[in-house]
């Protein structure tokens, strides 16, 4: 496993946290501690800032080819050590190594895609309707910026909001789960190696977020807040946001449908369902929660969907041929048997798994539930976890009504041959995405996010760069 800083990243320096005081970061195939780093506070935080907003204006006017070629540069580096980064990705969060191989790839496709954008970044230039002004339109970076990240894909999360700040010529104070602390410091040490000047990204570790993050938010000093979670921390950080009236970027909850109408392809559906839902082991806010196959397939899905998930081998994620890790820890794994067992009480069938190993680690069997209840808790809360909940429909409209009786909306999944059917139900969807006859949507060059309670703003695509960036209008007199 690769050898990363354990301290915070401050200015270019990585240091101890000002007390002194250390968190530990568990495995938890084996529930034992990996190692301690540096457990940040509201003083590190502010020395974080204050680095940032030292260099902004320096790095704000750097070159875009230059900051292209830095992000080129980290991106070979990442590449160049996928092997090291999925251990390190595995020891910390759980997932198979193949599945974290995988993660390596799609968060260094990120810095690529951006090294890209940044030297793509346009403004405008034209005469106004009354002719007695022209119009220049500028695009200038919004400032210093706070990041949060989630455990669930702790490389990824991080350059895919780090690129496009780069990108754009924002300097960062990143604050990454305290589960998963260890992708983030690796990658710190990358873009050091890059070439990123002092200061531009500070990284801070810590086992207080609620501490650290609301003073920032409130100081006045970051101007732009991008974040990777739950919807409840997320309404919580858009308050303390609105006092500085800090512009903000919110990547939230998913309560996904995965629509299985009459004539789709079972095939296809079942190997998109694999994908939807194991994900990550379902720990995925584009996972999908509730399944809504036709009643004239319902059955037959189910049982093929059951001999898929029930083959899949549950272990220690660095073991030979594992499919499938531990959950993020025993709190995540009490969470998805409650919801499990509150299922079958209301009368839903267990298909496959359903069942806690004994043992250490916090791992839970793929499972598929069928005949389950709407009133089910696992209907109406992200489940992130590998549990597969079936309901039949039987027409269009009913489904569709259904899928969207949710506060949440990032994605949807639609299955079906008929192409009248797909577009249709792709428009009705009230969804940032759709994963139509696919169980996957995430990709650098698209634009990620999702409406209503879900979050605000995208990550990625051509528009990934304008969160961080803000546009200037200039009048100019006719002479």
């Amino acid at each position: 496993m690769i050898d990363v800083p354990k301290q915070l990243f401050i200015g270019g320096t990585w240091v101890d946290a000002v007390d002194g005081a250390t968190m530990p970061v568990d495995d938890p195939a084996t529930g034992e501690v990996v190692c301690h780093v540096a457990d940040g506070g509201t003083k590190d935080a502010q020395l974080a800032v204050e680095a940032a907003v030292r260099v902004q204006d320096e790095w704000a006017a750097t070159a875009p080819r230059a900051r292209s070629e830095i992000l080129r540069r980290a991106y070979d580096i990442i590449v160049a050590r996928t092997d090291e980064l999925a251990l390190l990705m595995t020891t910390e969060m759980g997932k198979p190594l193949a599945e974290a191989r995988g993660e390596v790839a799609y968060a260094a496709e990120f810095f690529r895609w951006f090294s890209e954008e940044a030297v793509r970044v346009e403004g405008g230039f034209g005469t106004l309707p009354d002719g007695r002004n022209r119009m220049l339109l500028m695009r200038r970076p919004v400032g210093p910026c706070l990041l949060v990240t989630p455990w669930n894909f702790p490389l990824a999360m991080g350059t895919r909001k780090i690129g496009p700040a780069i990108a754009a010529g924002c300097t960062m104070v990143l604050k990454p789960a305290p589960q998963t602390p260890l992708s983030s410091l690796a990658l710190a040490e990358i873009l050091r190696e890059a070439g990123l000047p002092d200061g531009v990204l500070n990284v801070v570790t810590t086992s207080k977020p609620g501490e650290v993050v609301e003073p920032l938010l409130r100081g006045g000093r970051i101007r732009k807040l991008s974040f990777t979670g739950s919807t409840q921390v997320g309404k919580l950080l858009l308050e303390q946001s609105a006092e500085q009236v800090v512009r903000t970027s919110m990547e939230l909850g998913g309560n996904a449908p995965f629509i299985v109408f009459a004539d789709a392809d079972l095939d296809k559906a079942v190997d998109g369902a694999m994908v939807a839902k194991m994900r990550n082991m379902g720990e995925a806010c584009t996972a999908a929660n509730r399944f809504f196959v036709h009643r004239d397939v319902a059955e037959e899905f189910g049982a093929r969907l059951a001999a898929r998930m029930s083959a899949l081998r549950v272990g220690p994620g660095t073991e030979p041929g594992v499919d499938v890790g531990p959950l993020i820890d025993e709190s995540g794994r009490r969470k998805v048997e409650r919801l499990v067992e509150d299922a079958v009480q209301r009368g839903a069938c267990v298909l496959a798994g359903g069942e806690t190993p004994t043992g250490p680690g916090s791992f839970y069997p793929p499972t598929v539930l069928s005949r389950v209840s709407p009133d089910s808790d696992l209907m109406g809360t992200e489940i992130f976890g590998p549990v597969a909940a079936i309901l039949t429909f039987d027409d269009e409209d009913e489904v569709v009504r259904r899928a969207n009786d949710t506060e949440w909306g990032l994605v949807g999944y639609v299955f079906t041959e008929s192409l009248d059917r797909a577009l249709r139900v792709s428009e009705r969807l009230e969804a940032g995405m759709v994963g139509l006859n696919t169980g996957l949507v995430s990709n650098p060059a698209a634009p990620f996010g999702g409406v209503k309670q879900s979050g605000l703003g995208r990550e990625g695509g051509r528009v990934g760069i304008d969160e961080f960036l803000d546009y200037k209008y200039v009048a100019v007199p006719v002479s």
